[in-house]
């Protein structure tokens, strides 16, 4: 085999011959001769010596960025651009040493809980984060089985921990790991603490480690499951609210933890018809059985084959969650028909849905107040806004995107007068017990709202078509465009410097009104005009066409290799009582948006 010097010099010949890019360069030569690599060495010397430069270049081009609320990506067993022992052990380590630097850390005995998913490696990964939490000195309470993101949520606030970390990759391909790092609060970290976790992270030299077996019999680690499963179930019931249990239902974990919150969350709310759906039960990494081998409950298409389930066994209400159990997926049956035609409902129409369903049983209950509040992201349906106010509740809404902004906000505003958040994405929360989203509670809101309906002889369908006459049709489309490697960044940057400094000035047939930049926060009016924009930094822009509810969002993905165009076009009330009308208007229109999005992303990259 080669030596390093061979190494070096075969790798720089590679980035003249436009083998390999300079910044992976610059990576691999760190990963070739500094000590704290040096386990890594001889299968990098290898892959050099084979020519892999193609692999090359994809795990060291760039290093893996803690985003939105971690690291997640590839994994492969080295990179500073892949999910490893050494990237994933850098994330607990940052997170150690931030912590110790805390005031107030010195004076007490700092504690962190850990959980994990079915993905590959997710339980080795959880190990190696236990031990160097113990080795800085922390207690570690560990979630010995599958579990969910939210019941790890939960545990860091049950157990006053002082932090967190769940590994998953959530919907990620089966490729993918990563791990979630959650704050004393039980939410995702945020300002100050995001950047400063992030610093600590990209400046870790020395992983301190112990042996995780000899830390769990020192009682260093402690295995908390069951106190964890028991404690996180009994608040969840508190939403139990009673009501018509009568809805037949399918449910798929689609291989992933869901079973292990789901199923105890219905049974003991009291649904006695509920079918584990049996191709997506197994908990598997590999996902088997769904299209593309990709856990998305955003996905239409893994529906299919589970409709025809539901068809067969007059079935009402399909429910999924993904791999971690923190998003939602539904589809229903168009009238009480089950073996009729069948329907997914995106997460937009989900959370309106919800957001109309909690209202109302609290507004029953007298649990509403002037104070009552949701909260929902900037890039989430105006429909659930104006579904609150019917009820007069407030909307918190300028938040960015992820979900650590609605916990935020939770905390920020006072959690004791929180009605519900939700975001796009499919994910959903009720209560005080969690500060993330929770796919189980979402499953059971969703399984009471179906039993409701159908006792009033009502489909969930119908009763969205009754909110969308009521408040207006609200149509939204979301285009992702995969943007992978060091060229799909310099696309990135380059498209979103475009849409600031030159946007498109008519999208759809209707002029640009305005654009709203979130990372210089300000707004420009079609004259020139500027004012500031009230929000926080971010690296997204908004296009308001001038047209009231019609607008247009891009931003970045924070946790995958893509840029996010969300599309929102709206109809008013006397617009939309014939809904076949409008909902035709609305697609054509969303398709005359994406058209001209993608033909002005094509000239921008070109």
């Amino acid at each position: 085999m080669m030596n390093v010097e061979q190494a070096i010099l075969a790798a720089e010949q590679a980035v003249a011959s436009s083998q390999l890019t300079a910044p992976a360069l610059e990576h691999l030569k760190s990963w070739l001769t500094e000590e704290r690599y040096q386990p890594y060495q001889a299968s990098i010397l290898q892959h050099i010596e084979q020519g892999a430069w193609q692999k090359l270049d994809d795990v060291f081009w760039t290093v893996i960025p803690f985003g939105t609320g971690g690291r997640r990506g590839r994994m492969y067993e080295f990179g500073s651009n892949a999910i490893n022992e050494r990237t994933i052990g850098e994330s607990a380590q940052g997170l150690a040493t931030y912590i110790l630097e805390q005031p107030d850390s010195p004076s007490k005995q700092l504690s962190c809980a850990i959980a994990y998913d079915t993905r590959h490696r997710s339980r080795e990964f959880a190990e190696l984060c236990a031990s160097i939490m113990v080795a800085n000195g922390f207690e570690v309470y560990f979630l010995d089985e599958y579990r969910a993101t939210p019941q790890l949520s939960f545990a860091v606030r049950f157990k006053h921990c002082d932090c967190g970390i769940m590994v998953t990759a959530s919907h990620n391909p089966p490729s993918d790991n990563a791990v979630k790092v959650y704050w004393s609060t039980g939410g995702q970290i945020l300002p100050p603490h995001d950047k400063a976790i992030i610093d600590r992270v990209m400046n870790t030299r020395e992983i301190k480690k112990v042996d995780f077996q000899q830390a769990l019999a020192a009682g260093q680690v402690k295995i908390c499951t069951q106190e964890v499963d028991k404690a996180f179930f009994a608040e969840v019931h508190h939403y139990a609210w009673p009501g018509p249990r009568d809805s037949k239902i399918i449910f798929s974990p689609l291989h992933g933890v869901g079973s292990f919150a789901v199923m105890p969350v219905l049974e003991q709310a009291g649904f006695k018809d509920v079918e584990v759906y049996a191709r997506h039960a197994e908990p598997s990494g590999d996902f088997p059985n769904v299209p593309g081998h990709v856990s998305n409950p955003e996905n239409p298409a893994i529906f299919d084959e589970i409709i025809e389930r539901a068809q067969q066994t007059g079935a009402d209400l399909i429910i999924a969650t993904d791999p971690d159990c923190d998003r939602l997926g539904c589809a229903a049956p168009l009238t009480l028909d089950s073996s009729g035609p069948w329907a997914t409902i995106n997460g937009n129409q989900i959370g309106a849905l919800l957001t109309d369903f909690v209202c109302s049983k609290m507004q029953e209950l007298g649990m509403l107040s002037e104070r009552s509040y949701v909260v929902k992201t900037l890039v989430t349906t105006e429909l659930t806004r104006r579904v609150a106010a019917s009820y007069g509740v407030r909307c918190e809404g300028n938040l960015h995107v992820g979900f650590k902004w609605i916990a935020g906000t939770m905390d920020a505003i006072g959690p004791a007068d929180f009605v519900f958040g939700t975001e796009e994405s499919h994910g959903y929360l009720i209560g005080q017990y969690a500060r993330d989203k929770d796919g189980a509670v979402a499953c059971l809101l969703m399984s009471m709202l179906s039993a409701q309906l159908k006792s009033q002889g009502l489909s969930i369908h119908e009763r969205l078509a009754a909110l969308l006459r009521q408040h207006g049709y609200h149509q939204e489309g979301l285009v992702n465009v995969q943007m992978e490697g060091s060229e799909g960044m310099a696309h990135m940057q380059k498209l979103m410097q475009a849409f600031r400094s030159s946007p498109p000035q008519k999208l759809g047939g209707f002029p640009v009104a305005a654009v709203r930049d979130y990372k210089s926060l300000t707004v420009r009016a079609a004259d020139g005009s500027t004012q500031p924009l009230d929000a926080l930094p971010a690296d997204m822009v908004m296009l308001d066409l001038d047209l009231e509810g019609n607008y247009f969002a891009v931003r970045p993905s924070g946790t995958e290799p893509k840029v996010k165009f969300y599309m929102f076009t709206y109809l008013p009330p006397a617009e939309s009582q014939d809904l076949v009308a409008a909902k035709a208007k609305l697609a054509q229109r969303l398709a005359d948006l994406e058209r001209d999005i993608r033909s002005y992303v094509a000239g921008v990259i070109s």
